[in-house]
C-alpha cells in the first residue's frame, strides 16, 4: 500500500483499533497526490470537520461494515469534458451530510466551485468553495459558476426514451445511480468540487432484463471495471458491457442532437482483455430513435479499465435484480496517462491542475492508435464499415480458446441501438458490436449490413492483432463469389438498398480461390501486362463453358462463351482500368473456379 500523506491544520482526530477515522470540530484534513485507506468507517463529526483530497488523491476503505457518519463533508474534484450544449454523464462520490452511519441520499447540489479556479493565487482556494448556483436557462455560465438544471435527468430500468426522469438541483435520488449534466459556456473542462458524507461501501441499484440503467463511480476512488463486471452478483444481472455516452456540439434543440454510445467490456482471462468500440453517431426523432444517415466519423473518446471519480455509464440487464458496487472494486489509479480517464478524447490534454482521471499503474500497453494491445492468447480485429463515405460503423472482433459459438461474457458486447443504415456481427438474430470465437480458419463469421438506400459501401480492417503475417482475412461477397484479402485491401461495392443478412461473411480461407477438384489442378489464370492480355492456359483442356471478369465492386466487366475447347485462351485487357479483379471460369458440368487477378497497364 502506498504511504499516505496528510498536511493536518488545526484538528483533532483519532484511530480506533479497527483504522477508524474521526474528525472533529473545525479540524481537517488535507490529502495530496496519495491514497488514504481506512479499513472501517470515518466520522467527520462536526459541520466544520473536514477531508479534503487534492492532487488527485483519493479515499479507498476496507472491509468495515459500520459505515461513514457525521455532518462534516469530504470534498474531492473532477473536471468535466463537456461544452455549454452537450452531456457528461455523472455519479456522484458523495451523498447528502447527515449523521448516522450509512450513506446517503444524492443530490446535485452537492457540487460546488472550486475557489482556486476563481481566486488565482489564493492558497486558501485549496480548501475553501463556494456553492454552485443554478439557473432555469438553457446555458450553464461561469465565474460564478451556474450550472443549468434544464440538463438534469436520471435512467433508471428502462428502454423507453420517454423514461429520462428530470430532474433539479434538489432532487434526491439513489447513491450510485448516475445524471446527466451540461457543461458551462465557454469552458470544457470546468472544474466541479464534489462536497458530502464520502460513499462507501456495498452500494446497489436495481436493473431490468433488457433495460438499461444510468450508474456510475458512486466513490471518491476510481473503480476497476474487471471487478465490477465479473463481481458474481452482477455477472448474472448484466450483460458485461458499458455503455459510453459521446456527442457533437450542436444545439439545443433535440433535433439536432448527434451523437452515440461507445462500448466498452473486459475478459476474466488472465492476463484479461480490453475490448472497446468507439461511438457511431446518429441523428435522433422525437422518441428518440435513431434516424438519417449516422453524420460524420463518429466519435472520438475512449473509455478504459480504471473507472475515475464521477464518472457516469449505462449498463444492460439481463434479470430483474440489483446491480452491486463494493469496496472491493475500489483502486487508486490517477492521471499519467494511461488506462483511467474521464471518457476523452486520445490524448487529450488535460489542463485542470486537480482531476482524478488517468494511470498507468496497469499492464495495459497501448499501440499506435492509442487502443490496447492484446495479451498473448488473444487475437483481434476491427472491421471497418463505410457508407457512401460518410460515416463509420466500427465492429471489433476478439478470438480466445475460451470463446464459444453462444455469448461470452467480458468478450461481447450488443449495440445499444441500431440505425437505417447499419453493419452488425449477428448472434440469436441479435446486432452486436463486439464479438469472440475460437479462432478457427474454417470460421465463417456473417456481416449484416441495411441499407436504406443505394449507396457505396466500404469494407476495411484495422488494429489486425497477433495474426500472422500470412494470414490472410477474407470479406466474402456471396452474391458475386468474390473474395477479397482485407488484409492486402478493401472492399468496395455498390448496394441496392436493402437488408443484408446472407450477402456479406469475414472467412479466413478463400474457398473458391483454393479449389480443390483435380481437373482444376494445372488451370492457370493470369494478367500479362505488359502485352495487356488476360491469359488462361488449360493444359487438361477442359470444356470451359465461360469465362468472365468481375471488378471489386462486383461489376461484369467481361463475359466470353466459350465455343471450343483449346488449351490456351487470351483476352485483351487494354480497355480496362488499372485495378483488382475476380476471374471466373465455369465448366459446362457447373464447377468453377475464380482468381484474383491485379491489372496494369504499361
Amino acid at each position: 500500500m502506498k504511504k499516505t500523506f496528510f498536511i493536518i491544520g488545526s484538528l483533532l482526530i483519532s484511530f480506533s483499533s479497527f483504522s477508524q477515522l474521526s474528525v472533529r470540530d473545525n479540524g481537517y484534513i488535507f490529502v495530496s497526490d496519495q491514497v488514504l485507506f481506512v479499513e472501517d468507517d470515518i466520522n467527520l463529526n462536526e459541520s466544520d470537520s473536514k477531508l479534503y483530497l487534492r492532487n488527485e488523491a483519493q479515499l479507498i476503505q476496507g472491509t468495515g461494515t459500520t459505515g461513514n457518519s457525521g455532518v462534516g463533508e469530504l470534498s474531492v474534484y473532477q473536471t468535466g469534458n463537456a461544452d455549454v450544449v452537450t452531456f457528461n454523464y455523472w455519479c456522484s462520490p458523495v451523498g447528502i451530510p447527515i449523521g448516522p452511519n450509512g450513506n446517503s441520499d444524492i443530490r446535485v447540489d452537492l457540487i460546488d466551485e472550486a475557489t482556486n479556479v476563481v481566486t488565482s493565487g489564493d492558497p486558501t482556494g485549496l480548501i475553501s468553495s463556494i456553492d454552485a448556483g443554478f439557473t432555469n436557462d438553457y446555458d450553464g455560465l461561469t465565474a460564478p459558476l451556474r450550472i443549468s438544471n434544464r440538463w438534469l435527468y436520471n435512467y433508471i430500468a428502462s428502454n423507453q426514451f420517454s423514461s429520462w426522469i428530470p430532474l433539479n438541483e434538489t432532487t434526491t435520488f439513489n447513491t450510485g445511480l448516475g445524471f446527466t449534466m451540461k457543461g458551462i459556456d465557454g469552458v470544457s473542462n470546468q472544474l466541479y468540487d464534489f462536497r458530502g458524507k464520502a460513499n462507501n461501501g456495498n452500494i446497489e441499484n436495481l436493473v431490468g432484463v433488457n433495460m438499461f440503467t444510468l450508474i456510475g463511480n458512486p466513490y471518491p476512488s476510481a473503480i476497476d471495471a474487471r471487478e465490477f463486471m465479473h463481481d458474481p452478483q452482477n455477472s448474472s444481472a448484466i450483460t458485461g458491457v458499458l455503455y459510453y455516452w459521446e456527442q457533437q456540439p450542436e444545439s439545443h434543440f433535440f433535433s439536432s442532437y448527434i451523437g452515440g454510445y461507445a462500448t466498452y467490456t473486459i475478459t476474466n482471462t488472465e492476463p484479461p482483455s480490453e475490448t472497446f468500440a468507439f461511438a457511431t453517431f446518429a441523428k435522433y426523432d422525437s422518441n428518440g430513435i435513431p434516424n438519417f444517415t449516422p453524420p460524420g466519423p463518429g466519435g472520438t473518446k475512449r473509455a478504459e479499465r480504471y473507472i475515475p471519480v464521477g464518472q457516469g455509464f449505462m449498463i444492460e440487464g439481463v434479470a430483474d435484480a440489483n446491480v452491486v458496487l463494493r469496496n472491493n472494486h475500489r483502486v487508486f489509479e490517477k492521471i499519467a496517462p494511461g488506462n483511467s480517464q474521464f471518457f476523452r478524447i486520445l490524448n487529450e490534454s488535460n489542463n485542470s491542475a486537480d482531476t482524478n482521471t488517468a494511470n498507468t499503474n496497469s499492464s495495459v500497453a497501448y499501440n499506435e492508435y492509442g487502443l490496447s494491445i492484446v495479451p498473448d492468447g488473444h487475437k483481434r480485429f476491427r472491421l471497418n464499415v463505410t457508407f457512401n463515405d460518410e460515416f463509420v460503423r466500427q465492429l471489433v472482433h476478439n478470438f480466445h480458446s475460451t470463446a464459444t459459438d453462444g455469448f461470452d461474457y467480458g468478450f461481447e458486447a450488443k449495440m445499444s441501438s441500431t440505425a437505417p443504415n447499419e453493419a452488425s456481427w449477428i448472434l440469436d438474430d441479435v446486432p452486436y458490436v463486439i464479438q469472440a470465437n475460437a479462432f478457427d480458419t474454417d470460421l465463417v463469421i456473417p456481416v449484416v449490413v441495411n441499407a436504406e438506400s443505394d449507396q457505396a459501401i466500404s469494407f476495411s480492417l484495422f488494429d489486425v492483432q497477433n495474426f500472422d503475417e500470412s494470414q490472410s482475412i477474407y470479406i466474402h461477397d456471396m452474391d458475386n463469389n468474390i473474395y477479397v484479402d482485407l488484409r492486402e485491401q478493401s472492399y468496395d461495392i455498390n448496394i441496392s438498398a436493402g437488408q443484408y443478412d446472407s450477402r456479406f461473411e469475414i472467412v479466413f480461407v478463400s474457398e473458391t480461390l483454393n479449389q480443390d477438384f483435380e481437373e482444376f489442378s494445372n488451370l492457370n489464370v493470369f494478367a500479362n501486362n505488359k502485352i495487356s492480355t488476360i491469359t488462361v492456359q488449360n493444359p487438361n483442356l477442359l470444356d470451359i463453358k465461360t469465362v468472365r471478369l468481375y471488378d471489386i465492386n462486383g461489376r461484369l466487366i467481361l463475359n466470353e462463351a466459350i465455343k471450343s475447347v483449346a488449351s490456351t485462351y487470351n483476352f485483351s485487357s487494354e480497355s480496362l482500368s488499372d485495378g483488382v479483379y475476380v476471374d471466373k471460369i465455369e465448366t459446362r458440368d457447373n464447377k468453377s473456379l475464380s482468381k484474383k487477378l491485379i491489372l496494369k497497364n504499361y
